[in-house]
C-alpha cells in the first residue's frame, strides 16, 4: 500500500481563503498589479496633461510600486500583506479620485469593483469586512462631492449608485456563501467513505503522512493498525451486498465508539480498515485492539430473520520502532495481519511478537 503523491486536500482547503487556492491568488494578484500599474501610468499621464500634477505624481509612484510588487510577490511569503495593501490602497485611491475636482466624472464606477475584488481575493468573511465600509464611504463621498441632494436628477444618480452597490455586495455574498457550501460538500465527499462515513483511503493516508511528520518532529510515537473483517465474502455471497453494507457500517460505528478524539480511523477498501493511535505504548495499543476484537466478535446485527456475526483480525506496527515511513509501517502491519489470518483469524498480532493468545 503506497502513500499518495497528490496534495493533501484538507491542508489545501484550510489554506484557501476564497474560491482560489494560494497559488492561484498569487497569480491573479500579479496580473492585477500589472494591469493596474499600466493603467495608472496612462491615467497619470492624462492627469498631468490636465494639470493635476499632484494626482499624476501619486499615480506614477503607485504604478512603480505595483510593478515592483508584481515581481516581488512571486516568491514573497507575505501574500496577505500584499493583497490587503493593494485593496486598501486601491479603494482609498478610488475615493480620493471622487473628491478631486474634474478628475473624472465616471470614477465612481470603480466603487462597484470593491466587493468583487474583496471577495475574490479574501473570501466571504474578510471580503465583507473590507468591502462594506468602503462601499458606504464611497456612496457618501459621491453624494457630497457632486452635491447629489441639489436636485431630483442628482438624487436619482445617487440612488442608482447606492442600489447597484448594495445589490453587488448582496449578490457576491450570496454567491460566495453558496460556493463555500458546495466546496465543503465536495470536499467531504472526496475525503469520506460514503458507506461508513469514515475517512476514505486517500484521506487516511494523508492523515498518516501528517502524523508521521508531527511525531518525527516531536519525538513521540503512534501505532498503525490494519484490520480486516474475517470471511466477509461469505456475508455478501450468502446474504447479499445490502447485508454486507450494513455489516461494514456497524463495524465503522464500533471502531469510532471506542477510539479517542486524537485517534483516526478510515476504510481502506472493501472490508479493510486502518487505525492511527496517537501516543500509545505497544502494550496499550494491543489491549485496545483486543477490546475492539472482542466487541466485534460479541456484536450481533439482526438482518431480516437472520443475525450477522462477524470477527476481525488486527495487525499492529509502531512508529518509529517498526518503520519511519508510511510504506514501511504498512508492510509491518500487513505482515502481522497476514500472520493473524494464518493463525486462524479473530486475532490481534503486533510487530515483534510471533504469537498472541486470544
Amino acid at each position: 500500500m503506497s502513500t499518495p503523491k497528490e496534495a493533501d486536500l484538507g491542508v489545501s482547503l484550510e489554506q484557501s481563503r476564497s474560491g482560489l487556492r494560494d497559488n492561484h491568488r498569487r497569480s491573479l494578484t500579479r496580473t492585477l498589479f500589472l494591469v493596474t500599474g499600466a493603467a495608472l501610468l496612462i491615467f497619470g499621464s492624462l492627469q498631468f496633461i490636465n494639470g493635476h500634477f499632484l494626482l499624476a505624481t501619486a499615480e506614477f509612484i503607485a504604478s512603480g510600486v505595483l510593478f515592483f510588487g508584481r515581481y516581488r510577490i512571486y516568491s514573497s511569503p507575505n501574500l496577505e500583506h500584499w493583497i490587503y495593501g493593494y485593496l486598501v490602497s486601491g479603494f482609498s485611491f478610488s475615493l480620493l479620485i471622487l473628491v478631486v475636482p474634474d478628475a473624472s466624472i465616471t470614477a465612481y464606477t470603480w466603487i462597484l469593483m470593491i466587493p468583487v475584488l474583496s471577495y475574490l481575493l479574501l473570501g466571504k468573511s474578510a471580503g465583507f469586512r473590507l468591502s462594506a465600509p468602503f462601499l458606504v464611504a464611497g456612496c457618501l463621498v459621491y453624494a457630497f462631492s457632486v452635491d447629489s441632494f441639489a436636485s431630483a436628477f442628482a438624487l436619482i444618480d445617487l440612488l442608482n449608485l447606492v442600489l447597484c452597490a448594495v445589490l453587488m455586495l448582496l449578490f457576491v455574498h450570496i454567491y460566495e456563501t453558496r460556493r463555500e457550501e458546495a466546496e465543503m460538500k465536495l470536499f467531504n465527499m472526496a475525503q469520506n467513505d460514503s458507506l461508513t462515513g469514515l475517512a476514505n483511503r486517500s484521506s487516511f493516508q494523508s492523515t498518516l503522512a501528517r502524523t508521521i511528520a508531527e511525531c518525527d518532529r516531536s519525538g513521540s510515537g503512534f501505532a498503525l493498525v490494519v484490520m480486516d473483517v474475517d470471511h466477509f465474502k461469505l456475508v455478501n455471497d450468502t446474504m447479499g451486498h445490502d447485508a454486507g453494507d450494513r455489516a461494514l457500517s456497524r463495524i465503522g460505528k464500533l471502531l469510532t465508539e471506542r477510539l479517542r478524539a486524537t485517534d483516526s480511523v478510515g476504510r481502506l477498501g472493501g472490508e479493510e480498515f486502518g487505525l492511527i493511535l496517537r501516543d500509545v505504548k505497544p502494550d496499550d495499543s494491543f489491549e485496545l485492539m483486543e477490546e475492539l476484537r472482542e466487541r466485534i466478535a460479541a456484536s450481533e446485527l439482526p438482518y431480516g430473520d437472520a443475525t450477522i456475526r462477524l470477527t476481525a483480525s488486527f495487525g499492529i506496527a509502531h512508529f518509529p520502532e517498526h518503520g519511519r515511513s508510511a510504506e514501511t509501517l504498512y508492510r509491518a502491519a500487513d505482515r502481522c495481519l497476514f500472520a493473524g489470518k494464518q493463525a486462524g483469524r479473530n486475532k490481534v498480532i503486533r510487530a515483534g511478537v510471533s504469537a498472541v493468545r486470544r
